[in-house]
C-alpha cells in the first residue's frame, strides 16, 4: 500500500472531522441552507446493490495501480434546513473516468474505460455532518447531437427521516457549464450551490498535487 493511500485510508477510517475543521456552521450555510437543487440521476446510475462503503476511487483495492487524472478530494457537510448537521447520512457518489466513459452497460461512448477507476463509491456523514471523497476530475462526453455535458459527479444522498436526494456537482470555471442544459434548467439563484471552486491541498498528510473542494448539501425532512 503506498504512503498517499495509507495516509487517506487513516483520514477517512476514523470520524470524518479528524480531517475537517470543527469550527461552527459556517456563516454562508447557516444564513440560508436552501435546498440542494435535485437533477437527473441520469441512465448510468451503478444501482444500490453495487455500492459498498468505500470513499477512495481513486484505486480498486488489491490493485496497486492508480486511476488516470488529475485526484480531487470531495468534502462537505449534510445538513437540514434549520442548518443543523446530519448524522448517518448515506452519500452515494457515481461519475466518468477521465476520458469520459461510465462503468456502464448502457454507456454508447466508444471512449476508453479505465479499469483502474473504481466509478463509484459511498460513506456516511459523522457526528458533524460531514463527509469526504477521494476521486479524479471526470471527463466531459457527449450527450446528444450537439450537447457535451460537463465534468460532473452525480451523488444520492439518503436517511431515514429526511427525502432523498439525487443531484449533480459541477467544478467551477469549466466552460461547458453555461452550454450544459441540465445544469441550465436548474433556477439561476440555486444554480451556484451546485458548482464547487477546487483549489490545490495544503494538508501535507494527502495526495500531492491534488485538488480539494467543498461540496455542501441540504435535506429536506420527511415533515416539511
Amino acid at each position: 500500500m503506498n504512503t498517499d493511500r495509507r495516509n487517506f485510508l487513516k483520514i477517512s477510517s476514523g470520524s470524518a472531522g479528524a480531517f475537517f475543521f470543527t469550527a461552527p456552521i459556517s456563516k454562508s450555510l447557516a444564513a440560508v441552507c436552501g435546498l440542494t437543487p435535485p437533477q437527473t440521476a441520469g441512465p448510468f446510475y451503478p444501482g444500490q446493490g453495487q455500492f459498498t462503503n468505500d470513499n477512495d476511487l481513486t484505486q480498486i483495492p488489491g490493485n496497486p495501480k492508480k486511476a488516470l487524472g488529475q485526484v480531487v478530494y470531495v468534502k462537505g457537510k449534510v445538513v437540514g434546513t434549520d442548518c443543523l448537521p446530519i448524522e448517518g447520512v448515506n452519500v452515494e457518489i457515481w461519475q466518468a473516468c477521465v476520458t469520459g466513459k461510465y462503468n456502464h452497460q448502457r454507456d454508447p461512448n466508444p471512449a476508453v474505460a479505465d479499469p483502474n477507476f473504481k466509478y463509484w463509491g459511498e460513506t456516511f456523514t459523522d457526528k458533524n455532518g460531514e463527509y469526504i471523497f477521494k476521486t479524479i476530475v471526470p471527463g466531459a462526453y457527449p450527450a446528444a447531437d450537439g450537447w457535451v455535458r460537463p465534468p460532473h459527479i452525480h451523488f444520492r444522498v439518503a436517511r431515514l427521516g429526511y427525502r432523498d436526494l439525487v443531484t449533480q456537482m459541477y467544478f467551477r470555471g469549466d466552460s461547458l457549464n453555461d452550454q450544459d442544459l441540465i445544469l441550465q434548467d436548474i433556477p439561476a439563484h440555486q444554480r451556484d450551490s451546485v458548482i464547487v471552486d477546487f483549489q490545490p491541498v495544503t494538508d501535507t498528510s494527502l495526495e500531492l498535487g491534488s485538488l480539494m473542494g467543498n461540496f455542501e448539501i441540504t435535506l429536506r425532512s420527511v415533515k416539511e
